[in-house]
């Protein structure tokens, strides 16, 4: 497996959610002028990542959920969290739409080696981490899904084998081009012990796309956007479970949050192209 963030100077491959108390919801800016939303790209110190979901926590902070490697400073092939190397709690993420920088305060991959992690399967795959975002930046933002709308609620249930899911990804590799940003294709089940979702979509996520959301099909939160893996199953896509994602970082990270869901509601069927190709939807 190798991660899917992507660095700007080279182009390198390396890409229920827990109860918190919540403030009353924020004003969202509308969904169709809203510059800060799932989807868009961060860069943390020269990596380009896709944001999945937007999270509040008590206090009336706003966060954005990216993949905790996009913050890494190993090779692509570092894709064990307890063992690889991170930037600190800190570091500031670029977010485009956002006027000024976010803050990175949780990071899975921190948090596992700080505490002494010891599964395998929370090791390999919880794959995630918060910004932080300016309260200036706070009217800027929905939360909505682009294209897809949603997410609808957290997913507790995880998928099946061929279950539809959907993403959208915003790598800087297709140049703004964005009729294939939208994803829809099917789940392989899961592994890991719940916390991995290998998925098939068309295209396949590439790098740039790391950290994007995944929704079931019923257009629940189900993941983020973590490997593109060459074997067992080539060219599918491992997704990391975030209701277990979230839940492990409320637990454990210092932080306490709760997805926000869409105010847009979720369209199934809403495909860039009528194109249809076997089981999956270009």
């Amino acid at each position: 497996m190798t991660r899917l963030s992507t660095f700007l100077a080279a182009a390198t491959v390396c890409a229920g959610i827990a109860a918190a108390p919540a403030a009353a919801a924020p004003a969202w800016a509308p969904a169709a002028s809203a510059t800060v939303t799932p989807g868009v790209q961060t860069f943390t110190a020269g990596s380009q990542c896709t944001a999945n979901f937007v999270f509040t926590d008590a206090s009336g902070g706003v966060y954005l959920g990216q993949a905790a490697h996009c913050a890494g400073t190993g090779e692509a092939t570092d894709t064990n969290g307890c063992e690889a190397k991170s930037l600190p709690l800190g570091t500031a993420v670029t977010v485009r739409g956002a006027s000024r920088p976010g803050t990175l305060v949780y990071s899975s991959w921190l948090t596992m080696q700080g505490r002494g992690e010891r599964d395998d399967d929370t090791c390999q795959y919880n794959d995630f981490a918060l910004v932080k975002l300016d309260r200036a930046d706070h009217g800027r933002v929905n939360p909505s899904i682009p294209h897809w709308g949603g997410p609808t609620a957290p997913s507790s249930s995880g998928t099946r084998l061929l279950d539809t899911v959907y993403s959208y990804g915003n790598s800087s590799l297709r140049g703004g081009l964005k009729l294939l940003s939208p994803k829809r294709g099917v789940s392989l089940g899961a592994n890991g012990g719940g916390w991995n979702h290998p998925v098939y979509t068309l295209t396949p996520g590439i790098p740039g796309d790391s950290g994007s959301a995944f929704l079931d099909r019923s257009g629940r939160a189900l993941g983020v956007l973590s490997t593109l893996s060459i074997a067992p199953v080539p060219l599918s896509n491992g997704v990391s479970d975030v209701t277990r994602a979230v839940r492990y970082a409320n637990a454990n990270g210092g932080v306490a949050v709760t997805l926000a869901t869409g105010t847009e509601r979720f369209r199934a069927n809403a495909l860039p192209l009528g194109v249809r190709l076997g089981l999956l939807d270009l």
